[in-house]
């Protein structure tokens, strides 16, 4: 076993109160990393077995090296100058530029969240043990996750084929003391911040500068947020999908157990299945049985007021959100399985004594992956904007005042104002859903003929988890209006109860026109940090 020893920094005393995210290579899950970014008082730390992994790979590297064999992007230069031969006393120089010539990243910063889960994925991927770096580098990685020392990593520059070059060279400037890094949220030089926390700057050696850009972590740790937030906004959809049943009084044999065993999808059965398990304490759906004619028809054809079937945006949620569902899920385990893979290249498998030179960095998996979810989020959302104009157009469901106005339509305008903001982030969503990976463009003289855009998809993912979740808002707000204007609290299920209480305690009934733009951040901050609304898909 190797003794892990820490000379390197002078502040890193780990309590043994705090809580380790052990890092080996092959178990890091998307939870791990949403926990660890949401838990200041976690630090990771790398497996003495994945030590002994990284150790074996470096020896096989140097050896290698040493014996004068021509080892790619480790003594020649890089994509389609990979012909220029680079001699012994220039192979660490050769690291550093590639590193300073690819932190070229322009734009707003990527948020901080994204670059800690970029920089545990990558850290998990060299714990592997086939990226040739030195124990150095993976205790220098150990140290910045577990300081919270954010690289500032700008969003323009990742096509995500030979992986998220740029970005990930951002990660690496800083990983030897150079660009700028957030610290305690505010926004310093590297250096700066290292001397303060008695860290030394990393000595690239064989290898490492191409170890550290050459994968596709930064599309990967954008990934594991946006599919953490999938889950969540399909758990909201559907708790505001069994609300909307109980508010207009639903028949509930669009959500009936034989209905759906009988178009035997999985996601759509599960749908189904959490619905009946929401409203089954309710005491507004009502039994199709007990629909009848009452009495005499006076002529051959008579209209009546009640409605015999629901529109599709109420009786169809399990068809229309188990595919969500289906492809939530695939995406998740693909996102995962990145997060454990080898991605960068060569591959250095020192067990058969090889070097591997293929495509691992390309991004097509999570790029496919994004492109899929944010067809999905905004199908998802596209069901909210339809419900909520369902519920805002008196001319439409024949119940409600318009707007869910409770004061005094004319006068007052209700939710009038706030169904522009549904509609607008709607098309927005539906423009960015548009699949990006397929925009590929030829670039590195043409070396890189077919790439990915993985990292740019994940992003469009991201803005598109965020559209949804402001529809989303919007659709529980109106929700609540029309409980509130038909007086049911009392009746609605426990869940359904529970939802409305929660808004109401933050997001009071709106009577009189009032101003609430300070208030609909609160919605959806709501929406996305209330672990309570979760649901248990094991049901």
């Amino acid at each position: 076993m190797i003794k892990k020893t820490n000379v390197r920094t002078k502040s890193r005393i780990i309590s043994l109160a705090r809580k380790p995210l052990v890092i080996d290579g092959n178990h890091l899950t998307i939870e791990d990393i949403r926990e660890f970014v949401c838990n200041q008082n976690m630090f990771v730390e790398v497996s003495s077995t994945a030590y002994e992994r990284v150790q074996k790979g470096k020896r096989f590297l140097d050896l290698e090296a040493d014996r004068g064999r021509i080892l790619y992007g480790i003594n020649t230069g890089f994509g389609p100058m990979a012909s220029h031969i680079i001699n012994s006393d220039q192979m660490a120089e050769l690291q550093e530029n590639l590193i300073r010539s690819h932190a070229v990243g322009m734009g707003e910063p990527i948020p901080d969240e994204y670059v800690l889960a970029t920089m545990i994925v990558r850290l998990n991927t060299l714990a592997k043990g086939f990226s040739g770096v030195s124990l150095e580098l993976i205790r220098q990685l150990e140290i910045f996750i577990t300081h919270r020392i954010i690289p500032i990593v700008p969003e323009h520059g990742a096509v995500g084929t030979s992986g998220d070059l740029v970005q990930l060279a951002h990660i690496a400037l800083a990983l030897i003391g150079e660009g700028e890094v957030r610290h305690h949220g505010i926004r310093r030089s590297t250096s700066d911040v290292l001397a303060e926390l008695g860290i030394t700057p990393h000595m690239l050696q064989l290898k490492e500068g191409l170890a550290l850009i050459n994968g596709t972590s930064a599309m990967t740790g954008v990934a594991t947020h946006v599919s953490a937030h999938a889950n969540r906004l399909l758990s909201v959809s559907v708790r505001l999908g069994a609300l909307a049943l109980e508010v207009v009084d639903a028949f509930d044999d669009s959500i009936s157990e034989y209905l759906h065993i009988i178009r035997p999808h999985r996601g759509q059965g599960m749908i189904a299945r959490v619905l009946r398990s929401i409203v089954s304490s309710s005491q507004l759906l009502k039994n199709r049985d007990t629909f009848k004619k009452s009495g005499v028809m006076k002529s051959k054809v008579e209209e009546i007021n009640e409605e015999v079937q629901e529109v599709y945006s109420l009786r169809c949620i399990p068809q229309i959100l188990g595919p969500i569902f289906d492809t939530f899920k695939k995406v998740r385990g693909e996102v995962e399985i990145e997060m454990n893979s080898v991605t960068d290249n060569p591959i250095i498998e020192w067990e058969h004594k090889k070097f591997l030179h293929g495509g691992n960095f390309h991004g097509d998996y999570i790029a496919t992956g994004m492109d899929q979810l944010k067809a999905a989020m905004t199908k998802l959302t596209m069901l909210a904007e339809r419900r909520t104009n369902f519920f805002l157009h008196d001319a439409v469901n024949q119940r409600f005042p318009p707007f869910m106005n409770l004061q005094t339509p004319g006068l007052t305008l209700g939710l009038q104002g706030l169904q522009f903001v549904a509609t607008s982030t709607t098309a927005q969503s539906q423009s960015l859903a548009f699949p990006h990976t397929i925009h590929s463009i030829p670039t590195n003289g043409d070396n890189q003929d077919v790439v990915s855009m993985g990292f740019e998809a994940a992003m469009f993912a991201a803005h598109v988890a965020e559209n949804a979740y402001i529809v989303l808002a919007i659709e529980l707000i109106t929700l609540a209006q029309a409980v509130d204007y038909l007086n049911i609290e009392q009746k609605l299920s426990r869940e359904s109860r529970m939802l409305f209480r929660v808004l109401r305690d933050i997001f009071p009934k709106i009577t009189e026109d009032r101003v609430i733009v300070h208030e609909l951040p609160l919605v959806t901050r709501l929406l996305k940090e209330t672990s309570t609304l979760d649901i248990d898909w094991n049901l």
